[in-house]
């Protein structure tokens, strides 16, 4: 058959597509500003007809109804990042988190975490019958290979992407043919603490360097002062508004990466339409599932990775907590370790945590002789090598424990280093 005609044999409207859901699936939905949401609004809508629908999502950014208290006996989600729409189910008992690292993650779906349902939203048909996965590619390419039902929602205006992210007509079961605006993410507003870390970190940043850059004001910041370097590259998890300028500029070519030369490799993209409209049949964007992008293995390849990603504590001894406050998750893992290992095992790598002295106004120090009780280790003291506040940069790879100690109180707040001096030398029985 002619794909066209398989085509629009297989188009439905979104409540025709939820209809073949049942009570107990598992779905896998696209990530972030990828998701489906006219199929996830329309699967909400037919509620009534499920029980026990569990919904594996990473970060939404859509209304995520399906955790709200009415609706936990229809749907449960499972995560492996919590959002802020998410965190009050995963906390409780209307949904779960599943740690794992983020490179990792599509490879439960040959194991523990089947999939039934992808639901996963892409571009438009090219003239080959090719659909890309757009924003999401992430776990969402993996979903769509294992899953038994692929329910796609092509939105006339998602962006088609390069890469590792095309899916065939024929592998499809269900289409939904939409032309609705995208999930935006505002710019992130950084203020003169965060442009003090942006400029820390990007001291430590060489030309030719590949950068790998979290979510959020710091590394935004880290992006202001990068327009005086040369042939940086990218390699990393997610693609944001920041990086357009630089590309604009010269700056990010990716000549001198020694992988993926001349490409921008990513996995994910959040961020305003500026940033989809440079996505958009862009040969020199490449994306690709987290599989291959997140690997501490392939990310070792490139030249002089520089992971820069934050966190909610760092502790006396290095050790770093970036998604949980106490035993309360509220984000997840991510990318950090993946990149923190990678660009370790890199010639000329360097890995940084960078995060503001402190917390709630000011009241609380990130800054800590220990982690509090029940908080998450994502990153291990034997990974963590560089640390970044405000007030400097803290080089804990190869150091004793005493030495980081001291390496870090000398970063803390003001408010906070007589406190922290007294903790130390209760800790370690000796002057600091």
């Amino acid at each position: 058959m002619n794909w066209r005609d398989e085509y629009r044999q297989k188009c439905v409207t979104a409540e025709e597509a939820v209809k073949h859901v049942k009570s107990g699936d598992r779905l896998v939905f696209s990530h972030a500003a990828g998701e489906a949401t006219t199929i996830t609004d329309a699967l909400v809508g037919n509620k009534e007809q499920y029980e026990n629908v569990e919904i594996v999502h990473y970060i939404p950014l859509g209304k995520a109804e399906y955790c709200l208290p009415e609706n936990s006996k229809h749907f449960r989600h499972n995560t492996f990042c919590a959002g802020g729409k998410t965190r009050d189910a995963i906390n409780g008992p209307r949904g779960d988190f599943t740690p794992g690292f983020f490179y990792e993650m599509p490879t439960f779906f040959d194991g523990p975490l089947p999939v039934d349902v992808a639901v996963v939203q892409t571009s438009r048909p090219d003239k080959h019958g090719y659909v890309s996965l757009g924003l999401s590619v992430d776990y969402a390419k993996h979903a769509v290979e294992t899953a038994k039902m692929i329910i796609v929602e092509a939105n006339a205006q998602c962006p088609r992407s390069h890469g590792d992210c095309f899916v065939h007509i024929s592998d499809i079961d269900y289409i939904v043919e939409t032309d609705r605006p995208l999930i935006e993410l505002p710019p992130t507003k950084i203020t003169d603490v965060e442009k003090a870390i942006g400029e820390h970190c990007a001291s430590l940043v060489e030309d030719g360097c590949t950068l790998q850059l979290g979510i959020g004001a710091i590394p935004d910041s880290v992006l202001l002062f990068m327009d005086k370097k040369k042939d940086l590259g990218l390699h990393s998890e997610m693609l944001s508004d920041s990086i357009v300028p630089l590309v604009e500029q010269g700056v990010l070519n990716g000549r001198k990466k020694g992988l993926n030369e001349g490409l921008l490799v990513a996995a994910f993209a959040m961020g305003t339409q500026r940033l989809y409209d440079f996505m958009d049949d862009n040969p020199s964007v490449y994306m690709a599932p987290i599989t291959y992008v997140n690997d501490p293995r392939v990310i070792s390849k490139n030249n002089k990775v520089i992971s820069v990603n934050s966190c909610v504590q760092v502790d006396f001894f290095g050790q770093v907590c970036a998604e949980s406050v106490g035993p309360r998750q509220i984000s997840g893992v991510g990318g950090q370790v993946d990149f923190v290992r990678g660009a370790t095992m890199c010639p000329g790598g360097k890995s940084i945590i960078a995060c503001t002295s402190t917390a709630a106004g000011g009241k609380i120090s990130k800054i800590v002789p220990f982690l509090d009780h029940g908080a998450a280790v994502t990153t291990s003291r034997n990974d963590v090598n560089y640390v970044v506040t405000e007030y400097g940069i803290a080089h804990l790879k190869g150091k004793t424990l005493k030495q980081r100690s001291r390496a870090l109180i000398n970063i803390a707040h003001p408010d906070f280093r007589e406190q922290l001096k007294d903790e130390f030398e209760k800790l370690y029985q000796t002057k600091f």
